[in-house]
């Protein structure tokens, strides 16, 4: 499985893994809606330089998601006949979110960020690319490194899930579930920290005869928006871990 090191001279290959235990997608919970010129926003911006300008030997290794899931719930409340009801809806939508978040889009996306600033990570950090995500069910058990990696200073990042909810009591929403994890020199993880990003959207799914394009783009920037409200989270977390 090939790997894409951004600022190393070589790059590096990811493993498999056994098989672990899933993550359950998230209950209905009410989330902040992004106006369109916030998605705008965090579409059209672009990241710092993908190669550090004086490596330091650190690595963070980046893998998108696989899967993709649309959940739309009416007044039924997600029973069995609500389900049946939406399912060609859900199909669509997932056929959609594939489209505007396959896994070059997840990296574009992430790697249009600071990530260095964003998971406090040193300025010397390399981005290694995975094209490949992850197979799914092996992330809760595998407590290894994902990649062959043997640098001292080493990080990852996991898109693990990306959600489409609709909700009759809160509305249209993308959720995203995001894992980092960082290893000390003796291999073993030091730090992790698993949970949703979650952020509400006002174009996505597009009916007939509206802008598909424009959805699509408000998917990519409410991405990117989970993303760092996962990360505020995450150096929250590490802080008070630190102390």
């Amino acid at each position: 499985m090939a790997a894409i090191c951004l600022g190393a001279a070589m790059p590096l290959q990811a493993q498999t893994a056994e098989e672990g235990e899933d993550v359950t997608a998230p209950a209905d919970a009410a989330v902040d809606v992004a106006t369109p010129a916030e998605v705008e926003e965090a579409t059209e911006e672009t990241g710092p330089s993908l190669a550090p300008d004086a490596p330091d030997g650190c690595e963070l290794h980046i893998w998108p998601a696989e899967r993709m899931n649309s959940i739309t719930t009416g007044l039924l409340g997600g029973g069995l006949l609500d389900v049946a009801l939406h399912a060609g809806t859900d199909a669509n939508n997932k056929t959609l979110l594939a489209s505007a978040l396959d896994s070059p889009s997840q990296l574009d996306a992430l790697l249009s960020l600071d990530l260095r600033a964003e998971l406090q990570l040193s300025p010397g950090t390399t981005y290694v690319v995975h094209e490949e995500p992850l197979e799914r069910k092996t992330m809760n058990k595998v407590k290894t490194r994902r990649s062959d990696s043997t640098a001292r200073c080493y990080s990852e990042l996991i898109v693990a899930d990306v959600f489409y909810q609709k909700a009759a009591l809160y509305g249209r929403s993308l959720k995203t579930l995001f894992m980092v994890r960082k290893f000390g020199e003796d291999q073993k993880i030091d730090f992790e920290y698993k949970a949703w990003g979650g952020n509400g959207l006002k174009l996505f799914p597009p009916k007939e005869g509206e802008d598909t394009i424009a959805a699509l783009d408000e998917l990519v920037g409410v991405f990117k928006k989970n993303f760092q409200e996962y990360a505020n989270n995450e150096r929250t977390r590490a802080g008070m871990t630190r102390r």
